[in-house]
């Protein structure tokens, strides 16, 4: 596993400061230990320095991953955040959408959330701004990116699309087949 480029660094922390703000440093530095990302065939890791110690000990081509894919870089050369995040993701998320139980199914099925399934949406979200999408029980489903800003979602039409869909824990069961 080798460390990232500065430039491939700041497109991954521009990413996660788009969903969680000034909480990046946060991630990081952690009461539990220090955390670093690492990368391996484009795909970036994150992990604890104590395990990362502990994968240097294996040679690299036995070694599939260590700690928790965070995403990708694509041909491209841009980020693309995967639904393992999400865990380290939600907590720290600014803002975030609750989405109605009559619209949750359609959210883990890959739809965005239209203004009919918006439950809650927290107060001075900003047009563009990464959101985490919860359930009304709290229960983070995914993450997305905000259509509409908090005023805007107040006065939409009930078929306006508030949220754009980016990832859902739906995922897991529909690309079950290809997680081999």
């Amino acid at each position: 596993m080798k460390v990232l480029s500065e430039e491939r660094t700041r497109l991954l922390f521009e990413k996660l400061t788009k969903y969680i703000g000034v909480n990046v440093k946060l991630l990081i530095d952690r009461p539990d230990g220090t955390y670093c990302f690492r990368e391996k065939k484009d795909r970036v890791y994150y992990l604890s320095e104590r395990l990362l110690h502990l994968a240097q000990t294996v040679k690299p081509d036995n070694l599939i991953s260590a700690g928790t894919c965070f995403g990708k870089f694509t041909k491209t050369n841009k980020f693309r955040l995967h639904i393992t995040a999400l865990t380290y993701l939600a907590p720290y998320a600014p803002h975030k959408i609750w989405v109605k139980p009559s619209a949750e199914q359609q959210f883990l099925y890959g739809h965005h959330v239209n203004k009919s399934g918006l439950g809650r949406i927290t107060e001075n979200t900003p047009k563009h701004q990464g959101v985490v999408i919860y359930s009304m029980g709290d229960l983070p489903l995914g993450f997305g990116v905000a259509a509409k800003s908090t005023a805007e979602c107040r006065h939409a039409d009930p078929l306006a699309t508030v949220a754009f869909h980016q990832a859902d824990i739906g995922e897991y069961i529909r690309s079950e087949e290809t997680l081999t």
